[in-house]
């Protein structure tokens, strides 16, 4: 039975179809090749090699899915240097001569994850993809908990609602109030922790954001946000959403080829579990919609946030006494 993805306190977009999802998964223990034949073989479409470890296959219903091994090296340059899944971004000018690429590929293949990038669905179509996954661990697919070297991840776009500042100020502000509960509620794999990835929140920004009288103005909110956070390597990454709303503000701030502009929020945080056959797309799904749920009631958040600068206030005379050696 495929697994119930929970409604959002606004499930349509601003132009009234339901918004849609893209997952982005990460694995280990097949191939790109295999991979493909495997997602050929159960759901049918037509493949189309880009380079030795990138394929895009295409199907009549679903659209365009990328299968490619998760590092940016080994794939051909033809112009867009934009990776749509790629989250390796150390050392993103060093140069690869092309005819290299598709032997490194071969080399890393089983130490760096093969990541499959789906097509945008609605929400509510999230449990079509249990087949899939069920697939893939059927025929030897290891998620992050397989090995403390597996520091694979989960990732959602999640296609903003109306993509007003107020609902973008609203989502940052929830998600940093529910942070931690949802840190532990995906238990966040030790190596995922320690890589920078997914990278909590610096506490200074969370105190400039959760402000109670922090505008909802654009310009401001993307100009903090690059200030505190000019990386990708962030758990919830605001990049591409800003990028799709102020382009050349956010080229110039912040130098990465890897950012790709889209109306979404880009949710990285949760593990890979590909090893328990009761996880699913779906149950991160969840995990987020509690954000949104958040982010919709007004007078919740404010109590939210009126509590959190309370707590703020009150803890920071002992860091302090800490940072000094007081303590």
């Amino acid at each position: 039975m495929p697994s119930n993805p929970k409604q959002p306190p606004v499930a349509k977009n601003a132009k009234g179809e339901e918004r849609n999802v893209g997952v982005e998964l990460e694995f280990a223990g097949l191939s790109v090749e295999r991979t493909v034949e495997l997602l050929q073989e159960a759901f049918g479409g037509a493949a189309e090699k880009v380079d030795a470890h990138r394929t895009l296959l295409r199907h009549e219903e679903w659209g365009e899915t990328i299968v490619e091994l998760d590092v940016q090296y080994v794939h051909r340059k033809d112009g867009d240097d934009t990776d749509p899944g790629g989250s390796n971004s150390l050392f993103q000018d060093f140069e690869i001569p092309d005819g290299w690429r598709g032997p490194l590929g071969d080399a890393l293949t089983g130490l760096v994850p093969v990541e499959i990038v789906f097509p945008p669905i609605p929400w509510s179509r999230l449990g079509d993809l249990d087949e899939t996954f069920a697939l893939l661990r059927t025929h030897g697919a290891l998620g992050t908990r397989e090995s403390a070297l597996y520091a694979f991840g989960l990732h959602l776009n999640v296609e903003v609602a109306t993509g007003s500042p107020e609902e973008i100020l609203h989502v940052l502000q929830a998600y940093l109030l529910r942070s931690e509960s949802l840190r532990d509620a995906v238990a966040v794999d030790i190596t995922r922790r320690i890589l920078p990835h997914t990278a909590p929140f610096p506490e200074s920004y969370a105190r400039t954001i959760l402000s109670p009288d922090y505008p909802a103005g654009l310009e401001r909110m993307i100009e903090d946000y690059l200030a505190m956070n000019p990386t990708r390597n962030r758990e919830l990454d605001m990049l591409p959403l800003f990028a799709h709303l102020a382009r050349e503000l956010v080229e110039k701030r912040v130098g990465d080829v890897l950012i790709k502009p889209r109306p979404t929020y880009h949710y990285r945080l949760p593990n890979a579990d590909l090893g328990d056959p009761d996880w699913s797309a779906a149950t991160e799904w969840n995990r987020w919609v509690t954000v949104e749920e958040l982010a919709a009631d007004e007078e919740r958040l404010g109590a939210a946030i009126t509590a959190y600068r309370i707590a703020a206030d009150a803890s920071l005379p002992g860091r302090l006494r800490r940072l000094f050696g007081v303590e």
